[in-house]
C-alpha cells in the first residue's frame, strides 16, 4: 500500500514555490528552482533589454555544478560519520541563510546583473540545486518538490481515469498517487502565495523565512536511507 506523502516531502515543496516566487520577483526574474525557465526568461531579457541575462545564463551550469558535486560529496559522508541526507539539507538551509543575509544586506535589487544580486541569486539557486538533488537521491517516493507540470499532468491523467472509471488495477494506483501529488503541488502553489504576499510586504526581509521553513526538515531528514553505492 502506498504510503502519504511525507511532512519533509511537503516542507520541501512548501519552501520552493516561497523562494522560487520571491527570488523571481526580487531578483529580476530569476528563477531559483525552477532553473530551466531561465531559458524563457534569459531570451525576454535579451529581446527587451531587461537587466538579468547574465544571472539568467549563469543559473543552469550553476545548478547543474552544484548537483554534481552534491552528488559526489555524498559517498563521502558516510566515512566522515555523518547522514547523507541531512547533512545535504543542512547545507542547504546554510546557503538559504547566507543568500537570505544577503538579500537583505544588499536588497532590494535594482539591476539583475550586478555582482550583488548575482552571488545572491547564485546562493539560492545552488541551494534549491541540493533539495533537488537529495529528493532525487533519497525520496524517490514523494512527488517532486520543485517542478510541478509534470505533476500536475500526472494528476489530470489520474483524475481522467477516475471519472472514467478506470479498471481497479488502475485505480489502486491513481487514487493514492493522485492525493500525494495533490498535496504537492498544494504545498508549492501555498509557498508561491506566501513568497509574493510577503516580498510585497516585507521587501528582500522575506528571506529570513525560508531557512526557517528549512530547519524542520533537517531533523525529519534523520530516518531516511542512504543511497546505494553504484559499482
Amino acid at each position: 500500500m502506498s504510503k502519504p506523502i511525507s511532512l519533509l516531502a511537503l516542507l520541501m515543496s512548501l519552501n520552493a514555490g516561497f523562494v522560487d516566487t520571491a527570488g523571481f520577483l526580487a531578483l529580476q526574474g530569476l528563477f531559483t528552482a525552477h532553473v530551466t525557465g531561465n531559458f524563457v526568461t534569459f531570451g525576454a531579457a535579451i529581446v527587451l533589454g531587461t537587466s538579468g541575462a547574465l544571472a539568467k545564463l549563469l543559473a543552469l551550469p550553476v545548478f547543474c555544478a552544484v548537483v554534481i558535486v552534491t552528488r559526489i560529496f555524498s559517498f563521502y559522508l558516510p566515512v566522515m560519520g555523518l547522514p547523507i541526507l541531512r547533512s545535504m539539507l543542512a547545507i542547504k538551509t546554510l546557503l538559504l541563510a547566507i543568500g537570505g543575509a544577503a538579500a537583505v544586506h544588499f536588497g532590494p535589487f535594482v539591476q539583475g546583473d550586478s555582482w550583488q544580486a548575482i552571488v545572491t541569486g547564485m546562493l539560492l539557486v545552488a541551494a534549491m540545486a541540493i533539495q533537488n538533488a537529495a529528493h532525487r537521491i533519497h525520496m524517490g517516493t514523494d512527488p517532486p518538490s520543485t517542478l510541478m507540470t509534470g505533476t500536475t499532468t500526472q494528476i489530470m491523467i489520474d483524475v481522467a481515469d477516475l471519472l472514467r472509471r478506470a479498471p481497479v488495477s488502475v485505480l489502486t494506483v491513481a487514487k493514492p498517487r493522485l492525493g500525494k501529488m495533490s498535496a504537492s503541488v498544494a504545498a508549492f502553489a501555498l509557498g508561491c502565495g506566501a513568497g509574493a504576499c510577503l516580498y510585497a510586504k516585507f521587501s528582500t526581509w522575506c528571506f529570513v523565512l525560508p531557512p526557517l521553513l528549512a530547519l524542520p526538515a533537517v531533523f525529519l531528514a534523520g530516518g531516511e536511507p542512504a543511497p546505494e553505492k553504484t559499482a
